[in-house]
């Protein structure tokens, strides 16, 4: 839809209500500004260049109906005019480096609370306390308290307002971000608007907010349920098959997250990620099966917390099959976060950060209110029986759970901020750390194929990096181009 323009050079087009006021404004040098107060309509293209808690530090909120779009909160016109001189490429450059400076800080983030609730969680079951599923509840369900920990951390940024106002923005926030997540667009409808979306021939206005927390609670059901099976595998497999084919199979999620990302991501097969993938791919082989003699020693992986058994495997083949479907579905959890509960690209990093910690909490909840059922059930029939940890390995316990929740809110920031295949090869740089917190912690130096597998995992890792940050910059540049030639065609 074609929009009139005011002809004001460096300005981006704004237009209300009325077309007539727009051209008034244009002959009146004594009112430049009489569109700055109005609610209008911006493009989706502000909505998300604004970054963290401040995208709603204005007192009343932005929203858009399907007839006019609301103009954003501008700080100047001499920054406005600095920001659409830039280039098309210096934008995305910036845009890139951006959202890799918040992926980095949560990247590390990650690793470490994953290192040391691995380590936790091992002492914690070679300590006695083994209930693989009860481990697996409290560390699942330790995700409900994400969002009100960032609430408290968000607030302490923000003391000086008013709690009525500070509560208000969030919740604004979290919503239209939600509104976002499932209509995959950048534009938000405002109380009582309907914004109308084109499928073919078909027009169908978009949901209400009833509508909108329901499809937030089935997507977190089927995610949390696809995170739970596939966390569950490792620990009914484990006692099955040996620990290299444990280690080894169940850490190529890092490969069926980029199979599922092609169909429901649209990502492009490029030949740079794929030999990154199949380098990490090829890294987790030699670490697992590269000391083929050598006695088994625990391996690492999302949610394995170090659980080992060391013995032989009895049913190898059928242990085999149970964790394969566990790497499936755990990259297949990876993949639909992505894809259903994370806002579109364009979306600013620290709107994106808010949101991902927010649906953390919601995994969370979900485990603690559906998940426990499973647990009378397994103790009724003796094979898991339920005991509450005490003294030192409850202690241990709770940093674990602790550590676990850490982790998970950074991954999903990680994964919120770059991509599902980045964020899962990434975390099979925790196989070659934890071997050298294991050598620190015993005094055992890791073998020559963990050296020379972590090696090709961080090579893999590296290459995977450069080029999803050429691919971020590219998406960003076209956006830019995009948004410049239809502000040129309107004029």
């Amino acid at each position: 839809m074609a929009r009139p323009t005011d002809r004001r050079s460096g300005t981006p087009l704004l237009h209300g209500h009325n077309s007539n006021i727009s051209a008034r404004s244009s002959r009146s040098p004594s009112r430049p500004d009489i569109d700055r107060g109005r609610a209008g309509y911006r493009t989706p293209r502000r909505l998300s260049d604004s970054s963290g808690y401040n995208e709603v530090a204005s007192s009343q909120p932005i929203l858009s109906s399907s007839s006019s779009p609301p103009p954003p909160p501008r700080p100047g016109m001499a920054r406005q005019s600095s920001f659409r001189s830039r280039s098309p490429a210096s934008n995305a450059r910036h845009a890139a480096r951006k959202r890799y400076a918040y992926a980095s800080i949560f990247l590390v983030l990650s690793l470490v609370s994953f290192t040391v609730q691995t380590e936790l969680a091992a002492w914690v079951q070679h300590a006695g306390w083994n209930k693989a599923y009860c481990m697996l509840y409290l560390t699942h369900g330790s995700w409900s308290l994400l969002w009100p920990v960032q609430l408290l951390i968000l607030r302490v940024q923000k003391r000086a307002e008013p709690w009525a106002t500070f509560w208000r923005r969030h919740v604004w926030l979290v919503r239209t971000t939600a509104q976002m997540v499932e209509t995959r667009e950048l534009q938000v409808d405002g109380p009582g608007h309907h914004h109308v979306h084109h499928h073919g021939h078909h027009h169908q206005p978009s949901s209400p907010l009833a509508d909108n927390i329901v499809y937030m609670a089935r997507v977190t059901a089927f995610v949390t349920v696809s995170l739970t099976v596939a966390g569950l595998s490792w620990y009914v497999a484990v006692s099955m098959t040996s620990p290299s084919d444990l280690t080894a199979i169940y850490n190529c999620s890092a490969f069926f997250a980029y199979a599922f990302s092609v169909p429901l991501l649209k990502e492009r097969l490029r030949l740079d990620k794929s030999l990154a993938v199949l380098v990490a791919v090829a890294g987790v082989l030699v670490v697992a099966y590269g000391d083929a003699g050598a006695p088994e020693k625990e391996g690492g992986g999302d949610d394995n917390n170090g659980t080992n058994t060391g013995a032989p495997a009895e049913n190898r083949l059928l242990g085999n099959l149970i964790i394969g479907a566990g790497s499936v579905l755990y990259g297949l959890y990876e993949v639909l976060y992505k894809r259903f509960a994370c806002p579109p690209d364009g979306c600013s990093p620290g709107r994106g950060m808010i949101f991902a910690n927010t649906f953390g909490s919601c995994i969370g909840v979900f485990t603690l209110t559906v998940l426990w059922l499973p647990l009378p059930v397994l103790h009724i029939l003796g094979v898991e029986t339920f005991a509450l940890p005490t003294g030192r390995v409850a202690w241990y316990l709770f940093l674990s759970v602790v550590m676990n929740a850490t982790f998970a809110g950074s991954f999903l920031v990680l994964i919120s901020l770059t991509s599902p295949v980045l964020s899962s090869v990434a975390s099979l740089l925790t196989i070659f750390i934890v071997a050298v917190s294991d050598w620190w912690l015993t005094g055992v130096p890791p073998s020559a194929a963990a050296l020379l597998g972590g090696s090709m995992i961080v090579v893999a890792f590296a290459l995977l990096s450069w080029s999803t940050y050429k691919e971020m910059t590219e998406e960003e540049q076209k956006r830019e181009v995009d948004i410049a030639g239809s502000d040129s065609e309107d004029d």
